[in-house]
């Protein structure tokens, strides 16, 4: 993701305060000058990076800090808070309702990602039960209409625009008037892109927001586009009075400080950030959740968004656990769940593991989960439904899946134990004797609170210990605090190491493509 290298640099300075035996002003100063040097080499503008090492020394003021004070969390939760300050637009966006007609106007630069990124949010809102309609107010870019077109249709979602018409404010209100008429609840419009010394553009611009009345307008600003992204937002504010911006090309590998400076500029919030090139690509952006994923810590909530907008239907597979079961249907359903959810990177990355994400050979990693489906889809139903272990009484049903599927014996068998890796967990979590049976029932008797302290949680807490190493589990608490090293903390618990460093594990992860993990 974009400015992925910024949080590398600035999670390793924070690591290293987290090592250091003494944390006096010369520890601090060593933080700040390292933070403030990635977010300058990342386009950052130098006024907000000054301010930003002024308010955490104040903030933080060592000197005067009492006896017995946790130094190292008080100087990360202050850095982390002001990364964010650095993000946050300060004001609350818009939040169209059902049941009345929200125009949403797009401007920005031409080549910033306007009419993807109209289609994106309308899908966006679409999947949320939102009534949505597009309208097509450019007609200066050649086959502009037809982009927006062409991705409506894909999308399913309604259109308005013409070949004929070249005035863009006559397009525009004809295109709102209509779906307004026909009680649509948002209604997009994607206007020319312009430049701040195009002045007949930008009049033009003001007068197709007479035209619709937008109840909001959005700047679609290219993250790639360095320095010159303050200068050309604060022209467009002052023209369009634009109240949001959403980021595109955000799963690049561009610097991106320039789009951070842009919010600041003109304390405008960020409200999408788009992650990629099919209309799904959108996310909502928070700052604490946006900085956390820069630091490697995980966007659970994100992540839990993601996942939900899916519609993942896991009720049979979940239904399986519970009893103790994991069929070989249910493994390549959640493989297709996977590819379902997009790069693995980018669910990698919201699960708090960036350094993972970028190490995730992402093509080589897809290919060999969509031929690990190509496998199972070459099983019968009888297959399917089983618990695999009609391969190891008739191997040339081995034979017969890898010739269908195009692959070698070896790769089925590779699925095969996937699978039993799986089921062996299954058994052991559900089930009448399984962990999830007996803290359901240590529940039932005594209410959520009977589970801490008690003697048979303890017991389960061990068998999980047994099953996945010995070390105690992760402070999950801190990892998820900003405090104690992130993922570096995580990587070195020894459970996770002894994970890692399981041959069973290693061999499935580097079926995964995701080979020379283990002992990180």
């Amino acid at each position: 993701m974009v400015l992925a290298d910024l949080g590398r640099r600035i999670n390793s300075a924070v690591q290293d305060l987290g090592k250091s035996n003494v944390v006096d002003e010369q520890a601090l100063d060593a933080l700040l000058k390292e933070v403030c040097s990635a977010l300058l080499e990342s386009d950052v503008n130098i006024k907000l990076v000054s301010k930003l090492r002024d308010d955490v020394k104040k903030k933080v003021d060592i000197k005067n800090q009492p006896s017995g004070t946790n130094r190292k969390k008080i100087i990360q939760k202050t850095l982390f808070d002001e990364l964010c300050n650095l993000v946050d637009g300060q004001t609350e966006p818009f939040k169209p309702k059902k049941g009345k007609s929200n125009v949403i106007m797009f401007v920005g630069l031409q080549g910033a990602g306007k009419t993807t990124s109209c289609t994106k949010l309308a899908v966006y809102y679409q999947r949320r039960g939102f009534k949505v309609g597009l309208v097509c107010a450019d007609t200066f870019r050649a086959g502009a209409f037809d982009q927006l077109k062409q991705n409506a249709t894909k999308a399913k979602i309604p259109f308005y625009g013409s070949y004929t018409e070249t005035d863009p404010v006559k397009v525009a209100k004809e295109g709102v008037d209509k779906f307004k008429k026909e009680k649509f609840d948002i209604i997009v419009v994607d206007t020319s892109g312009r430049h701040q010394q195009e002045q007949e553009l930008f009049a033009e611009m003001v007068q197709i927001g007479e035209a619709v009345e937008p109840n909001q307008t959005i700047m679609v600003l290219d993250a790639t586009i360095g320095q010159a992204a303050e200068t050309q937002s604060k022209a467009f504010k002052e023209s369009s009075n634009f109240g949001a911006i959403i980021l595109t090309k955000m799963d690049g590998h561009a610097k991106g400080g320039g789009a951070i400076s842009a919010v600041a500029a003109t304390n405008t919030p960020i409200v999408f950030i788009g992650t990629g090139e099919h209309i799904h690509d959108l996310e909502s952006f928070s700052p604490k959740q946006f900085i956390s994923r820069l630091l490697g810590i995980a966007d659970l909530q994100g992540l839990m968004e993601h996942v939900q907008t899916l519609n993942l239907d896991q009720k049979d597979t979940l239904k399986h656990i519970e009893q103790g079961v994991f069929t070989l249907r249910d493994l390549r359903d959640q493989m297709s769940n996977v590819m379902k959810m997009g790069p693995l990177s980018k669910v990698a990355s919201m699960a708090g593991l960036g350094a993972m994400a970028s190490q995730l050979p992402e093509e080589e990693t897809s290919r060999r989960v969509k031929g690990m489906i190509y496998i199972m889809d070459s099983m019968t139903e009888k297959e399917l439904d089983s618990d695999g272990a009609m391969f190891k009484e008739q191997p040339t049903r081995i034979v017969r899946v890898a010739r269908g599927s195009g692959t070698s014996v070896r790769e089925v068998e590779e699925v095969l134990l996937q699978q039993q890796v799986m089921a062996n967990l299954a058994k052991k979590m559900g089930g009448k004797g399984g962990m999830m049976s007996q803290m359901k029932n240590l529940a039932g008797a005594g209410g959520p609170g009977a589970l801490r302290g008690n003697p048979q949680m303890a017991q389960m807490q061990r068998q999980m210990q047994q099953m996945m190493g010995s070390g105690g589990m992760p402070d999950l608490g801190s990892l998820m605090g900003g405090g104690g090293g992130g993922l570096e903390a995580m990587m070195n618990n020894p459970m996770v190491q002894n994970m890692m460093n399981n041959p069973t594990m290693q061999n499935m992860m580097k079926q995964m493509g995701m080979g020379g993990m283990g002992g990180m």
